[in-house]
């Protein structure tokens, strides 16, 4: 590349930290990293009235955890302070009072009453929505003593004839007819703030922003920006806009079809590589059949111009799948830590008590391990472990199987004393072996015992080795929920 890699995401603090967002800085982070370049966090909370810390925390909380780490920013500084838009207003007044003073600008006297009325008659006569250019022409003289008599003006962008082309690196060659574009507001009536389009070219101008990689939803943006960098003598960055994520309805995304936070997917136990290698795949593929890989495999493969034209679909079926693959990668230390929080706020156990009992926490959650997509899964799987011995709580369909063995109360009680006369459960897997020879001796099937105890033991219609509950119950507890079952179940 010609000059130095220089990304930026720039969000708004105005809300929670949603995976579009998540997904643009996934990009521009692997972009940067792949390119030895650095990576820009800024804040556009020039929206003073719904601008909020709380929003601005979550914004550096949220990316700092998936492990999206930015070179500069507003809380680590940098070469081009400040990082918060709406500290760096005068530069941005002082661009604008430039560009007017070069004529490429120009006051627009129009009142707001004057552009609704232009714009409903626009609309009624199906025409393109835009400013009427009455002030365009204005004498610059008329124009000075105009404002120095107080009159409000907008400060507007005169577009040139011809038209406007860049190279997408996702999209390729794009061309916009100049005719289409409005004169756009730079800064608003009464001396307001500047507008986003204006702004942001200025920030990344003094940011020495290389390669821009946003949303399509900013693509009719772009033409607007790459005239303001050539009247300005500049050269603009290399843009490439990113597909939208749709629903599986192949429509924007909404709540219903997975647009919910950064928040709610980490408070439903999605492990954070599994979000990360998720959103790689909303537009972006590795070879175009490996869909399990790492970050480095991403920042080592990465290229924006390898992104797809096409919508992301995001399948919520795939993501479950994809997260159940990274959850059973983790090792048991990792898993336990995992999943603590969700134990604890399920009330099943204490930080204290998971501390203290750790070696067989971490095996009652190995034993699930296989079963679980979601780190918030586990509670429901583990739950009868910590109940009382004669409260289990039996599923319908568990307890619904168990009835349907004749001999089931006669089986569970035979089974409570032979395991009793062995005095302990011993090891797991021979227990199973010898439990089934003692199922043959009885000639009796399979189920006819393993369906009610299972019952008896946890409540539920299947789970991890019967054995292995048998040995994580203990032996006391185990006979005495047998014994429950044979009672419960007569």
């Amino acid at each position: 590349m010609s000059r130095p890699v220089r990304v930026r995401i720039a969000p708004s603090p105005t809300g929670t930290v949603h995976l579009g967002l998540c997904r643009t800085a996934l990009f521009n982070w692997a972009f940067a990293r792949g390119h030895e370049g650095t990576f820009v966090l800024r804040i556009e909370d020039t929206d003073a009235g719904r601008s909020t810390q709380e929003s601005l925390d979550a914004i550096l909380e949220g990316l700092r955890w998936l492990g999206l780490d930015w070179d500069e920013g507003p809380d680590i500084g940098g070469p081009h302070v400040p990082y918060m838009q709406s500290e760096r207003v005068d530069g941005h007044r002082a661009t604008a009072q430039k560009l007017l003073e070069m004529g490429v600008a120009y006051r627009d006297f129009s009142t707001p009453e004057q552009l609704d009325a232009w714009r409903a008659e626009q609309e009624a006569r199906k025409q393109m929505v835009a400013y009427r250019g009455e002030d365009r022409d204005l004498d610059a003289a008329e124009s000075q003593r105009r404002a120095d008599a107080g009159e409000e003006f907008a400060l507007r962008f005169r577009i040139p004839d011809g038209e406007t082309s860049f190279t997408d690196l996702v999209r390729g060659d794009v061309t916009f007819p100049n005719a289409e574009i409005d004169d756009w507001v730079l800064v608003r009536r009464g001396g307001g703030n500047p507008t986003y389009n204006f702004v942001v070219v200025c920030d990344d101008i003094d940011m020495q922003i290389s390669h821009v990689l946003r949303g399509e939803e900013h693509l009719t943006n772009t033409p607007k920006q790459i005239l303001l960098y050539s009247v300005l003598g500049l050269e603009a960055p290399d843009f490439g806009h990113l597909p939208l994520m749709l629903g599986k309805d192949r429509k924007k995304l909404s709540k219903r079809t997975g647009d919910t936070s950064l928040g709610d997917y980490r408070a439903n136990g999605y492990p954070k590589a599994a979000i990360l290698n998720f959103l790689a795949l909303q537009g972006w593929a590795l070879d175009g059949e490996t869909e399990v890989f790492s970050m480095e495999q991403l920042v080592q493969n990465f290229e924006a111009t390898d992104v797809s034209k096409a919508g992301a679909v995001f399948d919520m079926d795939k993501f479950g799948w994809l997260a159940g693959e990274y959850l059973r990668q983790e090792s048991p230390a990792e898993l336990v830590d995992h999943t603590a929080p969700f134990v604890i706020e399920a009330g099943l156990l204490t930080a204290d008590q998971i501390a203290d009992r750790r070696a067989w926490f971490e095996r009652v959650v190995v034993s699930v391990q296989e079963r679980l997509n979601l780190y918030a899964d586990l509670p429901a799987w583990i739950g009868h472990f910590f109940v009382a011995d004669d409260a289990v709580v039996y599923d319908p369909k568990a307890e619904k199987g168990a009835r349907k063995r004749d001999r089931r109360v006669e089986l569970l009680e035979a089974y409570a004393g032979w395991l009793n006369e062995r005095g302990s459960i011993g090891d797991a897997l021979e227990l199973g072996e010898a439990t089934k020879a003692w199922v043959q001796e009885h000639d009796a099937k399979i189920p006819d015992l393993f369906q009610p105890l299972r019952c008896a033991l946890t409540g539920q219609p299947g789970g991890p080795d019967l054995f292995q509950t048998l040995d994580l119950l203990g032996f006391e507890a185990s006979l005495a929920r047998i014994a429950a079952g044979a009672r419960r179940l007569a």
